[in-house]
């Protein structure tokens, strides 16, 4: 049986039907199936942010906005051939279901890249195989968060991360950063005002290397500062790490699951120093909440893809990766150069981190603009970037952006941050004139559900 239908009606009285009637269970005339949807699901809501960046992935329009890694940079040739020897020697197993738990064979090779960052104390089976660190995220969340359980994370934090934590209704709670990432005393203070109100904080998430999006790396010191502060609260660290061995100065600091294999959840993926197109990231986790990883996982999808799979041994096995995450630290610096380049040239008047590896650059806009607002205007200039309020789960974050730097040529983000330019200047001259100011978005529906070029 279909759901009915309001009557026609015109203005107000037509928008007033549609709220009486999904109120009641029924649709609306934009949507029959309104009043159906579990409660969860009406907060599954696409802002008009979303809708412009499908305009900026023109060819145009330089695109500062999205993580992506420079795919062109990788010896596509070769990988073409070994790809293809994969199918003609192993096409049967390739091509066929696979272990809900991931190939053990790749999970092996998965504990090869993580020794990179300490991991040594790490055995196959504590690995599940995902697709992508986002099918990780929300396994994680769906397994330890209920409706109304808090979830620490940095501000400003991951768009895709905090879209997870919405749709399974948990509460976010942002911790304060600095230049030298999460603040510890601030950890501590929101831990201890939780638990004087009486909330249950199901773990703290975090991204300690080139943070995404400010760039920032959290110090040694801190930690095991931050370790030693959620082990005296009870609290898990879900560690998320993507970015770790892009670093352009410096070898890997080791992990915070280096150091403790109880009480941290590490978080991985190829996705950033190989290919997102195989979708293939990874949890390290104790034994017990492995099982419950493993049995999440097949109830959504059965098992990861075994041809993804063994295409990322086979490139493991067969080219040199290491000397290939090298050669993108090279690309990726020069990037990072060119946009902090042009920052200084064209937008003085602005404030930026100099990341020393990852992605991106966090910019502070001067006094008063509003990077939200300011996007559609941008995008008619030809140049995109990310709000800074979709990092935030409270709205926070309209004097910020995030420029991705990963992409463009050296030659395309110059271009890119003089267009830019030209719109903050236009910006700052209007509220010179008028007294408008930045306010905090009531409406943050951007950091919801990121379209998965912006990850």
């Amino acid at each position: 049986m279909h759901p009915t239908h309001p009557q026609q009606l015109g203005g107000a009285a037509a928008a007033a039907a549609d709220v009486a009637a999904a109120g009641a269970g029924e649709g609306t005339r934009l949507d029959p199936w309104f009043g159906a949807y579990a409660q969860r699901a009406h907060g599954m809501r696409a802002s008009e942010i979303r809708a412009l960046f499908s305009v900026a992935n023109r060819p145009e329009v330089v695109s500062l906005a999205g993580g992506m890694p420079f795919i062109q940079g990788l010896p596509l040739e070769v990988i073409g051939e070994s790809m293809k020897r994969l199918i003609m020697t192993k096409g049967a197993t390739a091509l066929q279901y696979g272990s809900g738990q991931g190939d053990v064979e790749l999970r092996e090779r998965i504990l090869e890249v993580c020794a990179l960052e300490g991991i040594t104390n790490a055995h196959p089976d504590d690995v599940v195989v995902t697709t992508g660190s986002q099918q990780a995220l929300d396994l994680v969340t769906r397994i330890f968060v209920d409706p109304g359980d808090v979830v620490l994370a940095e501000a400003p934090s991951y768009v895709g991360a905090l879209g997870v934590f919405r749709s399974y209704e948990a509460e976010v709670e942002h911790v304060p950063m600095d230049a030298h990432g999460l603040v510890p005393e601030a950890l501590e203070a929101a831990l201890v005002e939780a638990r004087r109100a009486g909330k249950k904080v199901k773990f703290l998430y975090t991204i300690p290397n080139y943070h995404n999006p400010a760039g920032v790396t959290l110090t040694l010191e801190r930690r095991h500062q931050v370790l030693e502060i959620c082990q005296r609260f009870g609290v898990l660290i879900v560690e998320d790490n993507p970015y770790g061995l892009l670093g352009f100065d410096r070898e890997p600091l080791p992990a915070m699951r280096a150091f403790d294999d109880e009480g941290v959840l590490y978080l991985g993926s190829f996705s950033k120093t190989f290919a997102p197109g195989y979708r293939v990231g990874w949890v390290i986790a104790p034994h017990a909440v492995r099982e419950k990883l493993v049995l999440a996982s097949e109830s959504s999808i059965l098992s990861p893809s075994n041809a993804s799979q063994m295409a990322i041994t086979t490139y493991l096995d067969t080219c040199d990766w290491k000397g290939q995450i090298k050669s993108y630290r090279e690309l990726y610096r020069e990037r990072r150069d060119a946009t902090i380049g042009a920052l200084a040239e064209y937008l003085p008047s602005a404030t930026w981190n100099v990341p020393d590896g990852g992605f991106y650059v966090w910019v502070k806009l001067p006094e008063g603009l509003d990077s939200r607002s300011m996007l559609p205007r941008a995008v008619t200039e030809r140049v995109a970037y990310v709000p800074g309020t979709a990092f935030f789960y409270d709205g926070q974050g309209a004097d910020h952006m995030r420029l991705s730097f990963c992409y463009p040529t050296p030659e395309r983000i110059r271009e890119g941050v003089r267009r830019l330019a030209n719109v903050v200047n236009a910006e700052s001259e209007l509220v010179q004139l008028f007294g408008t100011s930045a306010q905090l978005d009531d409406d943050p529906r951007d950091a919801e559900y990121p379209a998965p070029n912006l990850a």
